[in-house]
């Protein structure tokens, strides 16, 4: 293995790895000879006081990093100890719920009051899934990372329901909006939350619901999420397939036009589309989002 002195350029997630760093790692390494990747990860996190909002190890990014440093050959790190089982690997697709489906035609006003719950880890969240699964045209997809999941209730059934997780690091139409530099996006990415999933049951057919909800959820979402996970959110950002939506909706609530999407894939390599353009589109909770999402603390 060659010195540290020599460490080509290398970052991970946003963050530059010098040869400081390198060499602090090789020592740490050498000084706990019976650790485990996670303990090391553990130690690594509480010397750089990485953490994240919520005061939690950022573990799992910190291992990332050390695998990758790994691989390019700039440290050995010890035998993988222990293979956890992961249970997202062989779950079963969400079976289809058993609920009334009686069409539900009548005005929104008729059907106030609206409830809207926060479903994840409640008992409730399996029925989120499922209805996600058989009517969303996208599916169920587990989320990774910071995220919600909402039903929402009329006249004691569910009538809606929306997911929202961790913005995607790279958009250029809405980093173009925002304006902010590099730094702070890498910084303060975790401020912004993505709307994955937006499902208005296919019996439900009452005009303005969609509209009404997005508007509720922007009233309350930042404050969910801070007591989730201990920051809050200042804006709001989406994807609508063109081919298939127009979006009526989110305009309605007074979300805005970003851009599209270039149509390729995080991976891709050919320079070309491989899947549909979507339109972006956003929506601010402060009205000081750009100066709040562009500060770079030291």
């Amino acid at each position: 293995m060659g010195t540290a002195s020599i460490l080509p350029a290398l970052r991970y997630r946003g963050r530059e790895i010098t040869a400081r760093d390198v060499l602090y790692i090789r020592r740490l390494i050498a000084a706990q000879p019976s650790a485990s990747r996670r303990t090391l990860s553990k130690l690594l996190c509480e010397s750089w006081g990485w953490r994240q909002a919520n005061g939690a190890l950022r573990d799992m990014v910190c291992r990332g990093m050390l695998l990758m440093l790994e691989r390019a050959g700039q440290i050995v790190l010890p035998p993988v100890s222990y293979v956890r089982h992961n249970p997202l690997a062989q779950r079963a697709r969400p079976a289809p719920a058993v609920l009334d489906r009686t069409p539900i035609e009548d005005g929104l006003a008729k059907l106030q009051p609206l409830e809207f719950q926060a479903v994840r880890r409640t008992p409730q969240e399996s029925l989120f899934n499922s209805l996600m699964e058989e009517h969303h045209y996208l599916g169920y997809e587990q989320p990774v990372g910071e995220h919600l999941k909402y039903l929402v209730w009329g006249q004691g059934r569910p009538v809606a329901g929306l997911a929202w997780s961790s913005a995607p690091r790279h958009l250029g139409s809405r980093d173009r909006y925002i304006g902010w530099s590099r730094e702070a996006r890498r910084r303060n990415i975790g401020l912004v939350a993505y709307n994955t999933r937006f499902l208005i049951l296919p019996w439900v057919r009452v005009e303005h619901l969609a509209s009404h909800i997005l508007s509720r959820m922007a009233q309350r979402i930042s404050g969910d999420w801070e007591q989730s996970y201990g920051h809050p959110i200042y804006f709001l950002e989406t994807f609508v397939d063109r081919e298939r939506f127009r979006g009526t909706c989110y305009r309605a609530a007074n979300w805005v036009v970003l851009g599209e999407t270039t149509g390729r894939g995080h991976n891709d390599q050919t320079g070309r589309p491989n899947r549909s353009i979507k339109q972006v589109l956003g929506y601010a909770l402060d009205r000081q989002f750009r100066q709040r999402l562009s500060e770079v603390q030291p």
